[in-house]
């Protein structure tokens, strides 16, 4: 399936909300969580007033001019903050274009833009059971911290 990976527009931006909540991880068998979860805080932190800081980044994958996929980071306090000098990374695709690998072109896209602009590393927060861990594994991602059901995974960037 042909693609195009670019930088988030500007008005693009609310489309974020809805990556946000594909992001979510539901294992198999799970009730999908009312979108008003978004209003949590604890998830707010990932989009709200996104693009007014300067560790503000995100890439986004298209497919016949749709939006089907986004990664962005910001330094921020949240599941996979690890200090503040490391972005934490977000990633999320709409369901039909998974395990093509259209996250794992977005993540090594990102992983160079965050090389570039001069991270020395870049963290995340995954539940264990998510099939995504193997992708971040592979991608160089190491576990730093982990519980019975989330892990914090780091990624340290080429100089």
């Amino acid at each position: 399936m042909p693609y195009v990976i670019r930088p988030l527009l500007a008005e693009e931006t609310p489309v974020l909300e809805d990556f946000l909540y594909e992001a979510i991880f539901i294992p198999e068998g799970v009730e999908p969580p009312p979108r008003s979860i978004l209003n949590d805080p604890a998830l707010q932190v990932y989009i709200k007033v996104f693009r007014k800081e300067p560790d503000d980044l995100c890439l986004v994958a298209e497919v016949g001019g749709k939006i089907v996929g986004a990664v962005w980071t910001r330094i921020m306090d949240d599941y996979g903050h690890v200090d503040d000098a490391t972005p934490s990374l977000a990633i999320s695709l709409y369901p039909e274009y998974r395990r093509q690998g259209i996250g794992t072109a977005l993540m090594r896209e990102m992983l160079q833009t965050l090389a570039a602009h001069g991270y020395r590393k870049v963290s995340l927060s995954v539940q264990k059971a998510n099939y995504a861990m193997r992708m971040y594994r592979k991608l160089g991602f190491a576990v730093i911290h982990e519980d019975a059901e989330e892990a914090i995974m780091v990624c340290e960037l080429a100089d």
